[in-house]
């Protein structure tokens, strides 16, 4: 990320033209089909393994068969997973930029919980019981969240630090009435557990329809901000000087990252550090500049995050592992690992 380089080099990547177009162009695609190598094995692995040639059939000459209903199935899980995963992980990269925080994820703002606060709540008070409505109520608390926090934080005044501020504020006030309602409450205790973990395992054609189109305008209105997240990673006087208008970036960034989040938290429930890992992973290799951060995070959340339910399905055959679960146990040990042998911004 900007925030990470010295002040040459980040006026060197705003004001010079790209370059290292070739290398990166060719990670890029090498990247999308690694992420269809893991999509094809979602879809074959599970408690029965399938072959390809299963999987084929039941993709584009589905009979109703057992192994026609299985791939039916497990390709909603995927195309899920993969909008879950794109969508968490750009939304990560977004809040790095728009924070200039590189620990900086969903969670900092406050946007899981408000989801999370808005499903116990449909259970509690509203008598809520299916995925359909969860994914309503928990789009909403995010929504509702993101717009607070962004009104505390300073609306047309707001800074990094009052964003971050009020995110956390509002976030730990909301994960005290979860839980106090949760204690009260043994019903929505029960039905919460399974949501607050992360999980492919409930996804439907119908849960894809409801969260696609947020996922969709999220993820473009994101990748038209690279350039003006750049600006503003390099300060605010600089990124003045540079032209861009702060507060306008801030809060279509700000609302950027609401949709994407409120999205993947809706259909999926918290899963984390995919938004926090990934975009570490990312700049690695793509250097600071958020043009190619974003897509590669775009492609490669969505790798870790079917990799990841791949992974619990095998584990614990014939039951299976939350992909929750699984992303909090690969995540922890990796990122303690990036943040010990890279140096990490200060805000």
């Amino acid at each position: 990320m900007l925030v990470d380089s010295p002040p040459e080099e980040r006026a060197a990547v705003a004001a010079a033209p790209p370059t290292r177009r070739g290398p990166r162009a060719l990670g890029l695609l090498l990247s999308a089909a690694m992420l269809v190598l893991v999509a094809l094995a979602s879809i074959s692995v599970g408690a029965k393994d399938l072959s390809l040639g299963q999987v084929w059939h039941g993709l584009f000459q589905d009979s109703g068969t057992y192994g026609d209903v299985v791939v039916g199935e497990r390709l909603s899980r995927t195309l899920l997973g993969l909008l879950a995963g794109a969508a968490l992980g750009l939304s990560g990269a977004v809040l790095q930029a728009l924070t200039r925080n590189p620990l900086a994820d969903p969670g900092v703002l406050g946007i899981n919980a408000g989801a999370s606060a808005a499903v116990v709540t449909a259970i509690t008070f509203f008598g809520v019981t299916s995925l359909r409505g969860y994914v309503w109520f928990a789009f909403l608390g995010a929504a509702a969240v993101g717009a607070l926090v962004w009104f505390l934080g300073g609306s047309r005044g707001a800074t990094p630090v009052r964003l971050a501020l009020a995110g956390t504020a509002i976030g730990a006030a909301l994960y005290g009435y979860l839980q106090a309602v949760m204690i009260m409450d043994d019903a929505a205790l029960g039905k919460m557990r399974f949501w607050t973990v992360g999980s492919l395992a409930s996804a439907t054609n119908a849960t894809i329809t409801q969260v696609l189109p947020f996922c969709l305008a999220g993820t473009v209105l994101a990748l038209l901000l690279a350039r003006p997240l750049n600006a503003v990673a390099m300060g605010d006087d600089t990124a003045r000087a540079l032209g861009a208008d702060l507060n306008r970036t801030r809060a279509l960034a700000m609302l950027a990252a609401t949709v994407l989040c409120g999205s993947a938290t809706a259909a999926c429930g918290p899963i984390v550090f995919v938004g926090l890992m990934v975009p570490h992973v990312v700049r690695s290799f793509t250097g600071p500049d958020l043009r190619w951060i974003l897509p590669y995070a775009t492609v490669l959340s969505p790798v870790l995050l079917l990799g990841a339910d791949v992974v619990g399905r095998v584990v614990a055959r014939p039951a299976e592992v939350q992909v929750g679960v699984v992303t909090a146990i690969i995540g922890g040990p990796v990122f303690i690992l990036l943040v010990r042998r890279r140096r990490t911004a200060q805000l």
